[in-house]
């Protein structure tokens, strides 16, 4: 072989990589060639279809194992399991197997840790037998974590040549964290070249393909977690997200996902890349969940946010009765017939106040996103003792997305340039005209976008509060600041936004573009979560109709060639989920899982029903009121 043709590094260590993968799955867990075509075809084509592959597993599991991995919650999970009606050992064997199934048809897993979950399931079993209670309030619960968190003996390669084999020395925090709570941990799973795309695809591992529609993406770049967990390979996902990486996965694969405030949950361990220390200077990602429903993010929340602050240094006390007190009663209310806690919030009879943005100012809304999101705010119209206001978009909002992108590359991407170029790792398609080797920027034009930031952090801040004057000569409380006069005060108008994730349904295969309606959540750390509403449908397509107005910029344009006939066609979106995006302020992470909940009780019918339709006493008819709010900005 010349030396023109002779192999780059990178290939042999994805080839040895991809092997020891495979190496991992038993030969009885392997779909038989005799059940080929069960299989998808690959690469996708549009003449074969979407492929669904949600349903394929059970052909391949018993009856126990079906039963175990489909029909519980995490709730009755841990209590089957804690009563002893399961063992933890069936459980994760359960979930391994379903896992490895779910890696064998979407490509999810880059390190299946069947033998490792198995063994320590069998120890929590001892120990619930010896002990006569369980390990940790989450005893036995089988969870996933993304590729890029460290645990012992195992690579976080994040689909890099040049990190594999290189085993992790020890955890992740959040991985001790989950441990010392009794989870047991059946797989890490894939993600995009380099973090930083919505395409889970790398040169190691391969592409992650959407269980739902293996046309369109499974998001990034937490994509594995959202394949496994949409699998029911995983009972829950941990993800990170700067971008909207656990939002994204989460509406892709019609999953809800929770992005936290900074400081909610630990961050510690994961794979580098970057300088130690250089997240810290720019915007710094947050870990989070993606599951299968409200009820089982808030009952890990409740297990780790509390004690978070034991664990990392980057992370704040919280109170334990703010996550499990007020909301304890309406665990899994729907399945148990509890009546939920009333939706109450800050309006001016206890109202919850639940504000409406359709635009982020730079991309229009495809319509089946605007008809989703009009869909919940009537939904929400008809849930008692909540009031929905239609929002302006406020122009820090549309700033955002720009400061975002500049602090997000601070570093010039040195460490990941220099990863890649040692084992001569190309780059995918997608990243191929996005990514490039910069400079670091010096520290006072850090400080500049900072400065930025936070100008905007003030903006928006004015989107939930009003300002009074004891004077009441200005409703903005500027005509009573002088001698004698009235003193400003400030109280919170609204509790919660819907806002779409992204301005388009789930894209397909390496055509997600447009990001600041999740970014920028991440910019202001407001916590923000993903919650599927129903799946897209003929009558949202509007097929022959073409998109009205003129694009908003460069961004909108790469929007609308997600729309435009007959260069695209629509129907790839058929059967795809349609979500909306909830977001509270800073660090009312709490008041987040309570408005998830209420959204998603009112997109299904069953608030009215439990609170009887009406409002609380005194709230009039406000509760279903809507109207028109313009920021004071």
């Amino acid at each position: 072989m010349s030396s023109t043709q002779a192999e780059a590094p990178w290939q042999a260590i994805a080839r040895r990589k991809q092997a020891d993968r495979a190496a991992r799955i038993p030969a009885q867990w392997l779909i038989p060639h005799s059940h080929s075509q069960l299989l998808p075809k690959d690469p996708p084509q549009a003449q074969d279809g979407p492929q669904p592959v949600l349903d394929v597993p059970r052909q391949f599991l018993s009856e126990a194992e079906i039963s175990i991995t489909e029909t519980y919650t995490v709730a009755s999970l841990l209590s089957a399991l804690a009563s002893r009606q399961l063992s933890a050992a069936e459980v994760a064997e359960a979930f391994s197997h379903r896992a490895a199934i779910a890696q064998q048809l979407t490509n999810c897993i880059t390190e299946p840790l069947f033998d490792s979950a198995i063994k320590r399931a069998k120890e929590l079993d001892r120990y619930l037998k010896d002990h006569g209670e369980p390990f940790g309030p989450l005893h036995g619960l089988p969870v996933s974590v993304k590729d890029s968190f460290d645990v012992v003996g195992v690579d976080s390669s994040i689909g890099l040549a040049y990190l594999c084999d290189k085993p992790a020395q020890k955890n992740a925090v959040l991985v001790d964290l989950l441990l010392s709570l009794g989870c047991v941990i059946v797989a890490k799973t894939n993600v995009p070249q380099t973090l930083a795309s919505l395409d889970s695809i790398n040169n190691v591992f391969g592409r992650t393909m959407n269980p739902l529609n293996r046309l369109c993406t499974a998001g990034g770049s937490s994509g594995g977690e959202g394949a496994l967990v949409a699998m029911k390979g995983s009972m829950l996902g941990i993800g990170t997200d700067i971008g909207g990486s656990i939002r994204v996965p989460a509406m892709c694969n019609g999953l809800y996902g929770f992005k936290p405030s900074h400081g909610r949950l630990p961050y510690g361990g994961q794979a580098l890349t970057g300088p130690d220390g250089m997240g810290r200077t720019s915007v710094q990602a947050v870990a989070g969940p993606i599951a299968r429903s409200v009820e089982d993010i808030d009952i890990l929340l409740r297990e780790l946010v509390p004690r978070s602050s034991l664990w990392g240094e980057d992370c704040v006390p919280v109170d334990a009765t703010a996550w499990s007190g007020h909301r304890h009663g309406r665990q899994h209310g729907r399945q148990h017939g509890r009546q939920r806690r009333q939706p109450h919030g800050s309006g001016q009879h206890g109202e919850f106040v639940v504000g409406v943005l359709r635009s982020d100012g730079n991309c229009t809304l495809l319509p089946p996103i605007a008809n989703v999101v009009d869909e919940v705010a009537t939904a929400l119209r008809a849930t008692g003792n909540v009031t929905v206001v239609d929002l302006d978009c406020p122009p820090a909002w549309t700033k955002c997305q720009s400061v975002m992108s500049k602090l997000m590359t601070v570093d010039g991407a040195e460490v990941m340039a220099d990863m890649l170029a040692a084992t001569q790792e190309p780059l995918v398609p997608w990243m191929s005209t996005r990514f490039r080797k910069g400079q670091p920027q010096p520290l006072r034009r850090v400080a500049d976008l900072q400065a930025q930031r936070a100008a905007l952090e003030r903006e928006m801040l004015r989107l939930w509060v009003d300002v009074e004057s004891d004077s009441d000569s200005d409703s903005d409380g500027h005509g009573g600041g002088g001698g004698g006069g009235g003193c400003p005060r400030r109280r919170q108008r609204l509790d919660a936004i819907i806002c779409p994730v992204a301005p388009h349904p789930v894209p397909p295969i390496d055509a997600y573009n447009a990001v600041g309606m999740t970014s920028s959540w991440v910019l202001l750390d407001y916590p923000a979560a993903t919650v599927p509403v129903r799946p897209c449908r003929l009558s949202d397509l509007q097929l022959g109709v073409p998109l009205a107005g003129e694009p908003l910029g460069s961004w909108d344009r790469r929007n609308r060639e997600l729309w435009r006939e007959p260069s695209f066609d629509r129907r790839i979106y058929l059967g795809t989920p349609l979500s909306v995006q909830v977001v509270v302020p800073r660090l009312q992470d709490e008041k987040l899982l309570d408005a998830m909940a209420w959204v998603d009780d009112a997109v299904r019918g069953s608030v009215s029903a439990s609170t009887g339709g009406s409002p609380s006493s005194g709230s009039g008819s406000s509760s279903h009121h809507t109207h028109t709010v313009k920021p004071r900005l």
